[in-house]
């Protein structure tokens, strides 16, 4: 009996995950009875993610409508043409999302954006955005996390907590592995943590800088002016001694790879998009002196598919505008925050995200006020306000894509057990609402 038991268990290897933006493309689960009973080399976030799809219980399993307050099951055909005539019906409609699915579902999200004369925004408005825009004012010179892994012999993390976001990066790509020309690892790395908090990242730190809360650009600017050979006048800046500022500037001229790595610690505070233009400012500098690379370290596991799928698609990576029939991108003008904070959608479909539960207070109260299409496999706050809801396949488990890791590599994520019953593939559902879109504005 413990032989056929053994024999009906399946193996599945080089999975890629689909948590965050680090993908890591080596795990190994055991899958029985179209329930995954086992996972290996996977963190523990990652672990979770694979085993809550066992449990259907709290999963969206059937495409729904609210009618008086009530959500009832409707079909997914229905769904489908209820959907495409709000779209077609609206005005302005905002379609946003798009990190936790795959780069075919992100493309047909862009066609359909073009098709209605609505508004494409993805999550990056909310995270790294700012990276973006400075990366398309001062250039940026980035690498691979497979060459960080083989050359890096200094690591600098500022303003991000992999420990908690990433957990593997460290262990597969940034300090701990071997790499080709670091065949000791660990030993032959120094890793450096500049962030205001002493988070876990930081206690394992070889040297960590705290910095005052929104004074990054502050500290950049006196290690820029320490190389350039100016003398700092006050006894700290930005909470940080003189001495440590200069003995760090000295410290960044030393290793033969240095990779300095940020988070939203740069991204969301005070001087936005300028933290990273002075960072990024910072790595160029050093070039001077020896060879230094800048990564954004980005969260969702398909985020920077959501911003590279709509770039070669038309040129732009968030907050396009196609009202006027062509695509136009204006940051803070077409982002769905902004548009929703002014109240000038009428529509939102809402593809992989939930924008109700992080966006500011007053722009959902006005997304609560419009009809929202949800196609998600999950119940989140956005759901409860959703007028139409249909249940989607989780990408990387119950259906197969590719999505971009942070260093913009891209990788195919696996199918790994079959999804509920009807439940779609996000891919699959745009579609069939393009398809209903195009006979309603014959």
């Amino acid at each position: 009996m413990a032989e056929k038991s053994k024999k009906a268990e399946k193996v599945i290897s080089d999975i890629t995950c689909s948590f965050c933006g680090a993908l890591c493309d080596d795990l190994e689960v055991v899958v029985k009875d179209n329930k995954i009973i086992e996972t290996r080399n996977a963190c523990t976030i990652s672990t979770v993610k694979l085993f809550a799809c066992n449990n259907w219980e709290h999963r969206i399993t059937k495409p729904s409508e609210r009618v008086n307050g009530e959500l009832k099951e409707i079909k997914l055909e229905q769904a489908i043409k209820k959907t495409a005539k709000i779209l077609v019906d609206a005005e302005r409609p905002l379609l946003y999302g798009w990190a936790n699915t795959d780069n075919v579902a992100i493309g047909l999200g862009v066609e359909l954006a073009e098709l209605v004369g609505g508004v494409f925004d993805n999550t990056a408005t909310v995270c790294h955005g700012p990276s973006i825009i400075a990366e398309q004012d001062v250039g940026v010179s980035t690498t691979t996390l497979g060459d960080i892994k083989s050359r890096a012999d200094m690591v600098l993390f500022w303003g991000c907590n992999p420990m908690a976001a990433h957990p593997r990066h460290l262990a597969r790509y940034s300090i701990f592995p071997r790499g080709f020309f670091r065949d000791k690892g660990v030993k032959e790395r120094e890793m450096i943590v500049i962030d205001p908090r002493n988070t876990d990242t930081a206690k394992l730190a070889d040297q960590f800088i705290q910095v005052e809360p929104g004074k990054d650009f502050e500290l950049m600017s006196a290690i820029r002016a320490v190389l350039n050979g100016l003398e700092l006048k006050e006894a700290e800046v930005a909470g940080v001694p003189k001495e440590d500022i200069i003995e760090l500037a000295e410290k960044l001229k030393k290793p033969s790879f240095g990779i300095l790595f940020f988070g939203l610690g740069l991204t969301m505070s005070s001087a936005k998009h300028r933290n990273i233009d002075i960072a990024i400012s910072l790595t160029r500098q050093l070039n001077k002196y020896t060879k230094w690379l800048i990564m954004p370290m980005r969260g969702h596991w398909n985020v920077t598919g959501a911003n590279t799928v709509p770039t070669w698609n038309v040129g732009y990576p968030f907050c396009i505008d196609f009202s006027l029939g062509y695509p136009r991108y204006s940051p803070g003008e077409y982002s769905a925050n902004d548009l929703l904070y002014k109240g000038e959608c009428d529509a939102a479909l809402v593809v992989a995200s939930d924008p109700a539960g992080n966006f500011p207070k007053k722009a959902v109260k006005n997304l609560a006020k419009i009809p929202i299409i949800t196609i998600d496999p999950h119940h989140t706050p956005t759901t409860e306000l959703s007028q139409i809801l249909i249940p989607a396949a989780v990408v990387g488990i119950e259906t197969s894509g590719t999505g971009y890791r942070m260093d913009h590599v891209p990788l195919h994520l696996k199918k790994l057990i079959e999804p509920p019953e009807g439940n779609l593939p996000d891919a699959e559902i745009l579609r069939k609402i393009i398809e209903e879109v195009k006979k309603l504005q014959k």
